[in-house]
């Protein structure tokens, strides 16, 4: 089977590697991680990242289920992507409450 490049796999093998980095992941991690590990399932190339990204599973003590049930839970529990330790929202600071007329 000829092997396939990945149009977002620069920016992948990125975070991957920051993932490789990290000996205690943040739910933005494990969140990541299970997206990539979607993304690849089943992708014929990108051999390196697939298996990196199962050396980062081993790293951080998980499995693809305990993965899973994690990042579920997660999101059950409110988990929306950027925010930072203290629950607030990265962003433009733009407040539409605070326009005039409303």
């Amino acid at each position: 089977m000829d092997q396939q490049n990945h149009p977002l796999y620069s920016t992948d093998r990125q975070s991957v590697d920051r993932f490789l980095a990290k000996d205690s992941p943040d739910d933005d991690d494990l969140v990541d991680l299970a997206r990539l590990l979607v993304r690849y399932r089943g992708f014929p190339g990108a051999v390196d990242l697939q298996e990196d990204m199962v050396r980062v599973l081993d790293l951080w003590g998980l499995t693809q289920e305990t993965l899973n049930a994690c990042t579920k839970k997660l999101w059950e529990e409110g988990f929306r992507p950027g925010k930072n330790q203290k629950g607030d929202v990265v962003g433009s600071s733009f407040d539409t409450a605070n326009q005039e007329g409303n």
